[in-house]
């Protein structure tokens, strides 16, 4: 399984240039498999993520910002998704993955 994270290089956009940053920088951190797929340069991709996008998790007006999450196929949430995931340390079970194993020092 991959996380795929939608992002959009080229965001005039501040908050989403951050918000990116914080998804792909968390995933790195914590060694977690993923793909970020830049909708900015890849049509089929941008339309994916808009399609695959549950209606009800769609804003009233407008398309949905990155970043977008998924696991394969399965839609896991947007940056407040995440973000609320990250506060509640939940953020294995949003993505969709085991938790990881508590690495013991051998040295010990």
């Amino acid at each position: 399984m991959v996380v795929k994270v939608y992002i959009a290089s080229s965001s005039g956009s501040v908050a989403i240039k951050k918000h990116q940053q914080d998804v792909v920088g968390f995933l790195e951190a914590n060694r977690i498999n993923f793909q970020e797929i830049d909708i900015t340069m890849l049509e089929k991709e941008r339309l994916w993520m808009y399609n695959n996008i549950p209606k009800h998790r769609q804003p009233e007006k407008g398309r949905p910002v990155p970043p977008q999450i998924f696991n394969e196929d399965r839609y896991c949430g947007d940056y407040e998704d995440f973000f609320h995931s990250k506060e509640n340390n939940t953020v294995f079970a949003f993505l969709g993955l085991k938790s990881k194993p508590s690495i013991k020092d051998s040295e010990s």
